[in-house]
């Protein structure tokens, strides 16, 4: 009789969001899939998890095609480690988590060894366009979407290959007090206005993005509000002092508790990506920023025009949370959208009623990981 040994899984989560939900859906698997063995690119989510970190998310990050092009090197060296890991431990699947810029490279080099690929979050082409979709059907063996409508745009093409398994943040969201109790814990003010910055979690949109903030922050401070500066764990202290022209910078600066302070604050400033949908969820309105080099914003007005973006937005179809574009990004503009958001507070508080109700049941990294076992049969 031959010895079957554990399954070996190859997983890429290529920034901090695809580290948190990887986390969960590992932790999942393991509970699934006893002793299977993990290896890969993550961060401390996934690191804490025990799986064996080959290469550091950080190491990943960038935004927007010529951000990635300048970080072409480091991305080359983590796909090299990648190849190696394929041809001399040769996993049963691989395991791939949003990131698609770099993520469907590696599917690339997974299907020409033969290995199965399962990719989780999928990349949002109905704002990009279908040739994605078609992509990832000649290359994706398993794609577990989040968004309900995504099941139908991926399987259009002639194979059945994407399952919808809900939104991990469904699952993900917690928060441990209330309003008053999170607000006293960071010595803030019970009833004075509080506003929380979310520059990203890539070191180009905390460049692009935290000078117009950092300039907002203190003309909304003089009018009355508290502001906290939330960093994310792929940043450093000394990457936000940098934007910030090398300067103290004129507001706190909170690392971690993030859900917590979202649920505490009144409005957010935040860079377009996931953090804006868990910040709706939170109960926190705010205003959705985007900017680009100017190059990498000419190729994305070509292929996707000028149309909602933000995810909350997406959800409810309606540009209901302000979205400032690229030369729109100016202090003048924050303000404006930020008292406008505190003036209209009853219907941003309908909208996340509404929110809730379209993300789904608990239970997205339960199935998800459901989906990569039997993947792995």
């Amino acid at each position: 009789m031959v010895e079957v040994g554990p399954k070996r899984v190859l997983l890429v989560a290529g920034e901090a969001s695809g580290d948190l939900h990887g986390g969960f859906l590992v932790e999942e698997l393991q509970r699934q899939l006893p002793g299977v063995e993990i290896a890969g690119v993550g961060g401390d989510h996934l690191r804490a998890r025990g799986i064996d970190i080959l290469a550091d998310v950080r190491l990943l990050s960038a935004a927007g095609l010529v951000e990635i092009i300048s970080s072409l090197r480091r991305h080359h060296r983590v796909m090299e480690l990648l190849k190696h890991q394929m041809d001399h431990q040769r996993p049963d699947v691989v395991v791939l988590i949003d990131y698609p810029g770099f993520n469907l490279f590696v599917a690339k080099e997974a299907k020409k060894r033969g290995i199965p690929v399962f990719f989780y979050i999928a990349p949002q082409v109905w704002a990009w366009g279908q040739g994605r979709a078609k992509k990832m059907e000649r290359l994706i063996e398993r794609l577990a979407v989040i968004f309900p409508f995504e099941e139908a745009i991926f399987n259009a093409h002639g194979r059945d290959f994407a399952r919808y398994v809900g939104h991990p943040l469904v699952d993900e969201l917690h928060v441990s007090g209330t309003r008053e109790q999170i607000r006293h814990r960071h010595g803030l003010a019970p009833d004075q206005p509080l506003l929380v910055l979310m520059p990203g979690s890539r070191r180009a949109e905390v460049r692009l993005l935290l000078p117009a903030m950092l300039q907002a922050a203190q003309q909304l401070k003089r009018d009355g509000w508290q502001v906290v500066l939330l960093k994310a764990s792929t940043i450093d202290r000394s990457d936000l002092e940098q934007a910030s022209g090398n300067r103290a910078l004129p507001v706190a600066l909170i690392e971690a508790d993030a859900y917590n302070l979202l649920h505490a604050a009144d409005a957010g400033v935040i860079a377009s990506g996931t953090a804006t949908l868990e910040a709706a969820l939170l109960g926190c309105p705010h205003v959705i920023l985007y900017r680009f080099s100017f190059f990498t914003y000419l190729i994305a007005k070509l292929v996707i025009g000028r149309r909602i973006l933000g995810l909350p937005n997406v959800i409810l179809g309606r540009q209901l949370f302000p979205e400032l574009l690229q030369r729109d990004v100016t202090a003048a503009n924050i303000v404006r959208s930020v008292q406008r958001i505190r003036d209209d507070r009853t219907l941003f508080d309908q909208a996340v009623k509404e929110l809730q109700a379209a993300m789904g049941s608990p239970g997205a990294s339960r199935r998800a990981a459901a989906e990569l076992v039997d993947l792995m049969r």
